[in-house]
């Protein structure tokens, strides 16, 4: 059964990283911005129970738990770790399948594929991720997951960082905007 290893802080000062010893998911990543969304996840559902979290977010080998703002890190870490580590991860939800990829144009193929080689997993080891939401023209439109989702410099410099790389690599009249 998987664990927590390490706790690590984020870029986020409301998100924190906890790093799992082993895989729970193969391919998903899993966002949760309310207890209502976590209702049919009983990971996400378990830490939504502890008072003062916010948000969650896994993928891979990692559990991004927000915090709100107001409140001190102390006791929900230590909350937070008790429950990854107590948790049942037999009870996570199955995968859904693999999506078919068929990106609506070939600048579309290009850019998603630069963000899943070198952009989310930058994002993920500060325990946080992107969705690329779909591309009209050559606008790009994102949502940040996780430690990214509230963080201050997601919106302003990683944005920019990102538009840049794709600018660079892709095409220099890619835009890219928050979803």
């Amino acid at each position: 059964m998987p664990n927590v290893v390490n706790v690590d802080f984020t870029p986020n000062p409301h998100a924190k990283k906890f790093q799992m010893s082993e895989r729970l998911l193969q391919r998903e990543r899993r966002q949760f911005n309310e207890p209502e969304q976590a209702k049919d996840d009983p990971l996400a559902a378990a830490l939504f129970e502890i008072e003062g979290v916010v948000g969650a977010y896994y993928a891979d080998r990692f559990v991004t738990v927000e915090k709100a703002k107001n409140l001190d890190w102390t006791e929900i870490e230590k909350q937070a770790k008790e429950t990854l580590d107590a948790f049942d991860y037999s009870t996570l939800p199955e995968e859904d399948a693999a999506p078919a990829l068929s990106p609506d144009s070939d600048i579309y193929a290009r850019v998603t594929a630069l963000l899943k080689e070198r952009v989310m997993p930058a994002l993920a080891a500060d325990g946080g991720g992107l969705e690329p939401l779909g591309m009209e023209g050559k606008t790009l439109t994102v949502r940040y997951q996780g430690a990214c989702g509230s963080c201050p410099s997601a919106t302003r410099g990683t944005l920019q960082a990102i538009e840049m790389l794709l600018k660079h690599e892709v095409d220099p009249e890619i835009e890219v905007h928050p979803g």
